[in-house]
Protein backbone atom coordinates (compact mmCIF):
# COMPACT_ATOMS: atom_id res chain seq x y z
CA UNK A 1 0.00 0.00 0.00
CA UNK A 2 1.43 3.39 -1.02
CA UNK A 3 2.22 5.91 1.70
CA UNK A 4 0.01 9.00 1.72
CA UNK A 5 1.98 12.20 1.24
CA UNK A 6 -0.93 14.26 2.61
CA UNK A 7 -0.25 12.71 6.01
CA UNK A 8 3.39 13.82 6.16
CA UNK A 9 5.13 17.01 7.27
CA UNK A 10 8.76 17.48 6.20
CA UNK A 11 11.53 18.92 8.36
CA UNK A 12 15.29 19.34 8.14
CA UNK A 13 17.30 17.09 10.43
CA UNK A 14 17.23 13.67 12.01
CA UNK A 15 14.47 12.14 14.10
CA UNK A 16 14.60 13.69 17.55
CA UNK A 17 15.58 17.15 16.31
CA UNK A 18 13.71 20.18 17.66
CA UNK A 19 12.12 20.55 14.22
CA UNK A 20 10.79 17.00 14.66
CA UNK A 21 9.35 18.04 18.03
CA UNK A 22 7.74 21.08 16.40
CA UNK A 23 6.06 18.84 13.80
CA UNK A 24 4.74 16.48 16.46
CA UNK A 25 3.57 19.32 18.68
CA UNK A 26 1.80 21.36 16.01
CA UNK A 27 0.48 18.46 13.88
CA UNK A 28 0.20 15.32 16.02
CA UNK A 29 -1.85 13.57 13.34
CA UNK A 30 0.85 13.94 10.67
CA UNK A 31 3.95 11.80 10.21
CA UNK A 32 7.23 13.74 10.54
CA UNK A 33 9.33 13.30 7.38
CA UNK A 34 13.06 13.93 7.97
CA UNK A 35 15.19 15.53 5.22
CA UNK A 36 18.94 16.12 5.06
CA UNK A 37 18.87 19.79 3.97
CA UNK A 38 16.45 22.69 3.78
CA UNK A 39 16.50 22.40 0.00
CA UNK A 40 15.39 18.76 0.28
CA UNK A 41 12.69 19.78 2.75
CA UNK A 42 11.23 22.31 0.32
CA UNK A 43 11.52 19.80 -2.54
CA UNK A 44 9.61 17.15 -0.58
CA UNK A 45 6.56 19.43 -0.54
CA UNK A 46 7.05 20.79 -4.07
CA UNK A 47 7.25 17.24 -5.43
CA UNK A 48 4.26 15.99 -3.45
CA UNK A 49 6.13 13.66 -1.08
CA UNK A 50 4.88 15.65 1.92
CA UNK A 51 1.92 17.98 2.43
CA UNK A 52 3.69 20.57 4.58
CA UNK A 53 7.13 21.70 5.70
CA UNK A 54 8.15 22.90 9.17
CA UNK A 55 10.91 25.48 8.65
CA UNK A 56 12.77 27.24 11.50
CA UNK A 57 12.93 31.00 11.00
CA UNK A 58 14.52 32.40 14.14
CA UNK A 59 15.52 31.60 17.69
CA UNK A 60 15.03 33.90 20.67
CA UNK A 61 18.71 33.54 21.63
CA UNK A 62 20.63 32.64 18.46
CA UNK A 63 18.71 34.93 16.08
CA UNK A 64 17.71 34.04 12.55
CA UNK A 65 18.46 30.66 11.02
CA UNK A 66 21.23 30.91 8.43
CA UNK A 67 20.21 31.03 4.73
CA UNK A 68 16.47 30.78 5.42
CA UNK A 69 15.66 34.31 4.23
CA UNK A 70 17.49 33.60 0.97
CA UNK A 71 15.88 30.19 0.46
CA UNK A 72 12.25 31.08 1.20
CA UNK A 73 11.52 33.30 -1.85
CA UNK A 74 12.82 30.67 -4.27
CA UNK A 75 11.05 27.71 -2.73
CA UNK A 76 7.70 28.04 -4.58
CA UNK A 77 5.99 27.35 -1.24
CA UNK A 78 3.71 29.58 0.83
CA UNK A 79 3.67 30.24 4.57
CA UNK A 80 0.30 29.09 5.94
CA UNK A 81 1.02 29.24 9.66
CA UNK A 82 3.58 29.66 12.41
CA UNK A 83 4.56 27.62 15.45
CA UNK A 84 6.67 28.52 18.50
CA UNK A 85 8.64 25.61 19.93
CA UNK A 86 10.22 25.87 23.40
CA UNK A 87 13.79 24.55 23.34
CA UNK A 88 14.65 22.54 26.44
CA UNK A 89 18.15 21.12 26.26
CA UNK A 90 19.09 17.98 28.18
CA UNK A 91 22.48 16.41 28.83
CA UNK A 92 22.33 12.89 27.44
CA UNK A 93 24.67 9.98 28.02
CA UNK A 94 25.00 6.30 27.21
CA UNK A 95 22.96 3.85 29.26
CA UNK A 96 24.53 3.25 32.66
CA UNK A 97 26.84 6.25 32.39
CA UNK A 98 27.04 9.26 34.69
CA UNK A 99 28.06 12.90 34.56
CA UNK A 100 31.36 11.94 36.23
CA UNK A 101 32.23 9.74 33.24
CA UNK A 102 32.05 12.59 30.73
CA UNK A 103 35.12 14.15 29.15
CA UNK A 104 33.39 15.85 26.21
CA UNK A 105 29.92 16.80 25.04
CA UNK A 106 28.68 16.92 21.43
CA UNK A 107 25.97 19.10 19.91
CA UNK A 108 25.07 21.79 17.39
CA UNK A 109 27.06 25.00 17.80
CA UNK A 110 23.98 26.96 18.95
CA UNK A 111 23.04 24.34 21.54
CA UNK A 112 26.58 24.36 22.94
CA UNK A 113 26.53 28.17 23.09
CA UNK A 114 23.21 28.06 24.93
CA UNK A 115 24.62 25.71 27.59
CA UNK A 116 27.91 27.41 28.42
CA UNK A 117 27.32 27.34 32.18
CA UNK A 118 26.92 23.56 32.18
CA UNK A 119 29.99 22.94 30.01
CA UNK A 120 32.27 25.27 31.96
CA UNK A 121 30.95 23.97 35.28
CA UNK A 122 31.74 20.38 34.34
CA UNK A 123 35.09 21.33 32.82
CA UNK A 124 34.53 19.16 29.74
CA UNK A 125 35.36 19.68 26.09
CA UNK A 126 32.66 20.89 23.68
CA UNK A 127 32.59 19.29 20.24
CA UNK A 128 30.53 20.84 17.43
CA UNK A 129 28.50 18.51 15.19
CA UNK A 130 25.85 19.15 12.51
CA UNK A 131 22.78 18.94 14.74
CA UNK A 132 21.54 17.99 18.20
CA UNK A 133 19.80 14.77 17.16
CA UNK A 134 22.87 13.75 15.18
CA UNK A 135 24.97 14.16 18.32
CA UNK A 136 22.59 11.86 20.22
CA UNK A 137 22.65 9.28 17.42
CA UNK A 138 26.45 9.38 17.32
CA UNK A 139 27.07 8.71 21.01
CA UNK A 140 24.38 6.03 21.01
CA UNK A 141 26.18 4.27 18.17
CA UNK A 142 29.65 4.44 19.75
CA UNK A 143 28.50 3.57 23.28
CA UNK A 144 31.38 5.56 24.78
CA UNK A 145 30.34 6.72 28.26
CA UNK A 146 32.97 9.49 28.14
CA UNK A 147 30.93 11.26 25.47
CA UNK A 148 27.67 13.08 26.11
CA UNK A 149 25.24 15.01 23.92
CA UNK A 150 23.07 18.07 24.37
CA UNK A 151 19.75 17.33 22.71
CA UNK A 152 16.01 16.92 23.27
CA UNK A 153 14.10 14.50 25.48
CA UNK A 154 12.70 13.02 22.28
CA UNK A 155 16.23 12.29 21.05
CA UNK A 156 16.96 10.45 24.31
CA UNK A 157 13.93 8.25 23.75
CA UNK A 158 14.65 7.55 20.08
CA UNK A 159 18.36 6.76 20.54
CA UNK A 160 17.99 4.92 23.86
CA UNK A 161 20.07 7.30 25.97
CA UNK A 162 19.91 8.33 29.62
CA UNK A 163 19.09 11.91 30.58
CA UNK A 164 21.95 12.83 32.92
CA UNK A 165 20.72 16.36 33.58
CA UNK A 166 17.50 18.08 32.56
CA UNK A 167 16.92 21.62 31.28
CA UNK A 168 20.58 22.62 31.06
CA UNK A 169 20.03 25.72 28.89
CA UNK A 170 21.28 29.02 30.29
CA UNK A 171 18.06 30.92 29.42
CA UNK A 172 14.59 29.60 30.19
CA UNK A 173 12.95 31.60 27.38
CA UNK A 174 14.81 29.72 24.63
CA UNK A 175 12.23 29.40 21.84
CA UNK A 176 12.35 28.80 18.09
CA UNK A 177 9.78 30.22 15.70
CA UNK A 178 8.84 27.99 12.76
CA UNK A 179 6.99 28.70 9.52
CA UNK A 180 4.56 26.08 8.26
CA UNK A 181 4.72 25.94 4.46
CA UNK A 182 2.54 24.43 1.75
CA UNK A 183 2.29 24.34 -2.05
CA UNK A 184 -0.96 26.29 -1.94
CA UNK A 185 -1.53 29.59 -0.10
CA UNK A 186 -4.42 30.19 2.26
CA UNK A 187 -6.61 33.27 2.63
CA UNK A 188 -7.57 33.54 6.30
CA UNK A 189 -10.53 35.64 7.36
CA UNK A 190 -9.43 38.58 9.58
CA UNK A 191 -12.68 38.20 11.52
CA UNK A 192 -11.46 34.81 12.78
CA UNK A 193 -8.29 36.10 14.45
CA UNK A 194 -5.14 38.24 14.13
CA UNK A 195 -3.43 37.97 10.75
CA UNK A 196 0.25 38.21 9.80
CA UNK A 197 1.47 39.03 6.30
CA UNK A 198 5.05 38.01 5.51
CA UNK A 199 6.92 39.37 2.52
CA UNK A 200 10.38 40.06 1.13
CA UNK A 201 11.38 43.13 -0.85
CA UNK A 202 14.38 44.73 -2.51
CA UNK A 203 14.63 48.51 -2.36
CA UNK A 204 15.75 50.66 -5.25
CA UNK A 205 19.36 51.82 -5.15
CA UNK A 206 18.54 55.44 -4.33
CA UNK A 207 19.22 57.64 -1.28
CA UNK A 208 16.88 57.01 1.68
CA UNK A 209 15.17 54.19 -0.21
CA UNK A 210 14.33 52.17 2.90
CA UNK A 211 13.01 55.22 4.76
CA UNK A 212 10.73 56.05 1.84
CA UNK A 213 9.67 52.44 1.29
CA UNK A 214 8.59 51.99 4.90
CA UNK A 215 6.93 55.37 5.27
CA UNK A 216 3.56 53.98 4.26
CA UNK A 217 3.49 51.57 7.18
CA UNK A 218 3.99 54.43 9.63
CA UNK A 219 1.49 56.82 8.06
CA UNK A 220 -1.15 54.08 7.76
CA UNK A 221 -0.64 52.77 11.30
CA UNK A 222 0.50 49.28 10.32
CA UNK A 223 2.42 47.43 13.02
CA UNK A 224 5.67 45.98 11.67
CA UNK A 225 6.43 42.89 13.74
CA UNK A 226 9.77 42.05 12.15
CA UNK A 227 12.19 43.65 9.70
CA UNK A 228 15.52 42.08 8.84
CA UNK A 229 18.01 42.75 6.07
CA UNK A 230 19.90 40.09 4.18
CA UNK A 231 22.20 39.91 1.16
CA UNK A 232 21.14 38.29 -2.07
CA UNK A 233 23.45 35.92 -3.88
CA UNK A 234 24.06 38.28 -6.80
CA UNK A 235 24.52 41.77 -5.41
CA UNK A 236 26.18 43.84 -2.70
CA UNK A 237 24.73 47.13 -3.93
CA UNK A 238 21.04 46.85 -3.06
CA UNK A 239 19.57 45.59 0.19
CA UNK A 240 16.88 42.95 0.54
CA UNK A 241 14.56 42.67 3.50
CA UNK A 242 12.30 40.12 5.18
CA UNK A 243 9.28 41.57 6.98
CA UNK A 244 6.26 40.51 9.04
CA UNK A 245 3.38 42.95 9.50
CA UNK A 246 0.14 42.70 11.42
CA UNK A 247 -2.88 42.62 9.15
CA UNK A 248 -4.27 41.23 5.89
CA UNK A 249 -3.25 42.63 2.47
CA UNK A 250 -6.90 43.50 1.82
CA UNK A 251 -7.05 45.70 4.93
CA UNK A 252 -7.09 49.30 3.70
CA UNK A 253 -4.11 50.30 5.83
CA UNK A 254 -1.98 47.32 4.78
CA UNK A 255 -2.99 47.68 1.11
CA UNK A 256 -1.95 51.34 1.02
CA UNK A 257 1.31 50.60 2.82
CA UNK A 258 2.18 47.82 0.37
CA UNK A 259 1.39 50.09 -2.58
CA UNK A 260 3.82 52.70 -1.29
CA UNK A 261 6.40 50.00 -0.59
CA UNK A 262 6.10 48.80 -4.18
CA UNK A 263 6.71 52.29 -5.54
CA UNK A 264 10.15 52.48 -3.87
CA UNK A 265 11.11 48.83 -4.32
CA UNK A 266 12.42 46.79 -7.21
CA UNK A 267 10.49 43.72 -6.09
CA UNK A 268 7.92 42.83 -3.42
CA UNK A 269 7.00 39.17 -2.91
CA UNK A 270 4.36 38.07 -0.43
CA UNK A 271 5.42 34.74 1.13
CA UNK A 272 2.26 34.09 3.07
CA UNK A 273 -0.83 35.39 4.87
CA UNK A 274 -1.76 33.40 7.96
CA UNK A 275 -3.13 33.48 11.49
CA UNK A 276 -0.81 34.64 14.26
CA UNK A 277 0.06 31.89 16.75
CA UNK A 278 -1.50 32.30 20.20
CA UNK A 279 2.02 32.16 21.66
CA UNK A 280 2.34 35.83 20.71
CA UNK A 281 -0.24 36.68 23.38
CA UNK A 282 2.14 35.65 26.13
CA UNK A 283 3.94 38.34 28.09
CA UNK A 284 7.70 38.94 27.92
CA UNK A 285 9.70 35.87 28.97
CA UNK A 286 12.58 36.23 31.41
Amino acid sequence: MAERSDKKIAFQGLQGAYSDMACRGAYPDLEPFPCSTFEETFAAVEQGRAAFAMIPIENSIAGRVADIHRLLPGSKLHIIGEHFQPVNHHLLGCRGGSVRDLTEVHSHMHALAQCRSLISGLGIKARVVADTAGAAAEISKTGDKRHGAIASRLAAEIYDLDILRENVEDAEHNTTRFAVMSKEPIDPNPEDGPIITTFVFEVRNIPAALYKALGGFATNGVNMLKLESYLGVDSFTSARFYADVAGHPTDTSVRLALEELGFFSRTVTILGVYFADSYRNRGPQR
